[in-house]
C-alpha cells in the first residue's frame, strides 16, 4: 500500500516537472520573439524647414472711439414741440434736431426790440445835444448805458430761443431717439446720440519696452471677430506723452478709415502695428510641434542604412526647439533646426524617438499664412 502511494506521488512530481519545463520553454520562445519583433513603420506627412522673411508686428487689443461723439442734451428746461430728425439717420453740421416751446420768449422779443429802437433814438439825440453842449456828459453816458441794457435784454431773449432750438454740432450719424413730443425736458436731459464714424479712432496699449520702436505714422491693421472678413488699415496718429505708472504701458491712438460705417465706437478689435523692419525666420507648421512643459520638440526624419543586407529606411529623431512668433498656420523656430531638414507635420503626439516611418504626403493639409477657416 505504501509503495503504491509513493509511486503515485513520484508520478505526479514528474508530471509537474514536465509541465513546468514545457511552460518555461514556451515563455522563453515568446520572450525571444518579442525581442526580435519589429513594429511596422508609421505613415507620416512631412515638410522641409524653410527660411522666410516676415513682417515685424506689434500686436495688441484695442477699442474703437469716435473722432467726435456726444449725446445731444437740453440746455434749459422746456417742452418738446418739434422733433426734426429720424433715428439712425446721417445729419450735417447745423441741421435742426429738436425745438422746445419758445412762445413766452417770442412774446417778449417784440417789446425788447422796441426798447432797443427807443434807446438807440435817445442815444442819437443825446449825441447831437452833447455836441451842442445842451446836455452834460453824464446825461449822454446814461443814454448810452440805457441803449446797451436794452440790446443786452433783447440778445438774452434771442439766446434763450436759440438754446431751445437744438442743432447738430457736427456732421455724423444719429442714434436712438430718447425724447417724445410734449415731453418736459430738464437741463441736461439726453435727446439723441451723435457720432462721427468716418474716420474712427482705435485706442490700444503697448508695453513700455516697445516705446523705442513706435512712432506716429506707422501703418496699423485692424481686425475684429464681429466682422471676420473685414481688414482695415490706418496709421498711428497719437502717442501718449506719459506711461501708466500702474501697468507700465503706453497708450496709443490710431486713425483708420471707416467708409462703410461698419466699425462702431465701443467695439473690441485686434490691432497690429507694422514695423519698418523685416526679419528672417526658419518656419515650420504649428502642427509639427509637440508641446510639453519641459520643452517643445519636433520629429526630424532621417535616412537609416539597412542592417544585415536589409533595405534602407527612414527613422525619427526627436529634436528640441525654441519657438518664436506665429503667423497663421506657421511658427518660427528660433533654435534647434536647420534649413532644409525634413520634419513630421501631423500626428506628432503618437510618435517616439527612433521610430521607423514611411512618408506619404498625399493627405498632407495645406498650411497658409492667413488661413480663413470655413464655418462648417
Amino acid at each position: 500500500m505504501k509503495k503504491r502511494i509513493i509511486l503515485t506521488i513520484l508520478v505526479l512530481i514528474a508530471l509537474a516537472g514536465i509541465l513546468a519545463g514545457i511552460k518555461a520553454l514556451q515563455i522563453g520562445r515568446m520572450i525571444d520573439a518579442g525581442a526580435q519583433f519589429t513594429p511596422p513603420p508609421e505613415t507620416v506627412t512631412t515638410t522641409e524647414v524653410r527660411a522666410e522673411s516676415w513682417e515685424s508686428l506689434l500686436t495688441a487689443v484695442g477699442s474703437l472711439t469716435a473722432v467726435q461723439g456726444v449725446t445731444v442734451a437740453a440746455e434749459i428746461p422746456g417742452k418738446v414741440t418739434q422733433i426734426a430728425f429720424e433715428p439712425g439717420s446721417v445729419v450735417k453740421k447745423g441741421e435742426l434736431l429738436l425745438k422746445q416751446d419758445t412762445s413766452s420768449e417770442q412774446a417778449q422779443l417784440p417789446g425788447a426790440e422796441a426798447s432797443v429802437t427807443l434807446a438807440k433814438a435817445n442815444l442819437e439825440r443825446a449825441r447831437e445835444l452833447l455836441a451842442q453842449k445842451i446836455i452834460s456828459q453824464a446825461e449822454f453816458d446814461s443814454a448810452e448805458a440805457n441803449f446797451k441794457v436794452a440790446v443786452a435784454a433783447a440778445e438774452s431773449i434771442r439766446a434763450t430761443i436759440g438754446k431751445k432750438t437744438l442743432r447738430a454740432p457736427f456732421a455724423g450719424r444719429l442714434g436712438i431717439r430718447l425724447v417724445n413730443l410734449g415731453q418736459i425736458l430738464q437741463e441736461g436731459d439726453p435727446v439723441v446720440s451723435l457720432q462721427t464714424l468716418d474716420p474712427i479712432y482705435v485706442d490700444f496699449l503697448l508695453p513700455q519696452q516697445q516705446l523705442a520702436e513706435i512712432r506716429t505714422g506707422l501703418p496699423v491693421r485692424v481686425t475684429t471677430d464681429a466682422l471676420p472678413n473685414l481688414g482695415i488699415e490706418g496709421s498711428v496718429t497719437t502717442i501718449n506723452p506719459e506711461v501708466d505708472a500702474a501697468t507700465r504701458n503706453i497708450r496709443l491712438q490710431a486713425t483708420v478709415a471707416n467708409t462703410g460705417g461698419q466699425l462702431r465706437p465701443g467695439m473690441f478689435v485686434n490691432v497690429a502695428v507694422v514695423l519698418p523692419r523685416r526679419e528672417e525666420f526658419l518656419v515650420i507648421p504649428a502642427t509639427a510641434v509637440l508641446y510639453a512643459p519641459y520643452s517643445d520638440s519636433v520629429f526630424v526624419v532621417e535616412e537609416k542604412k539597412g542592417e544585415a543586407g536589409g533595405p534602407p529606411g527612414k527613422v525619427l529623431r526627436q529634436q528640441f526647439v525654441r519657438l518664436g512668433e506665429k503667423q497663421g498656420d506657421f511658427v518660427a523656430a528660433i533654435s534647434g533646426l536647420k534649413e532644409g531638414e525634413t520634419i513630421v507635420t501631423t500626428g506628432v503626439f503618437k510618435l517616439r524617438n527612433g521610430q521607423a516611418v514611411v512618408v506619404d504626403n498625399s493627405l498632407s493639409p495645406e498650411f497658409e499664412h492667413a488661413p480663413k477657416p470655413e464655418n462648417n
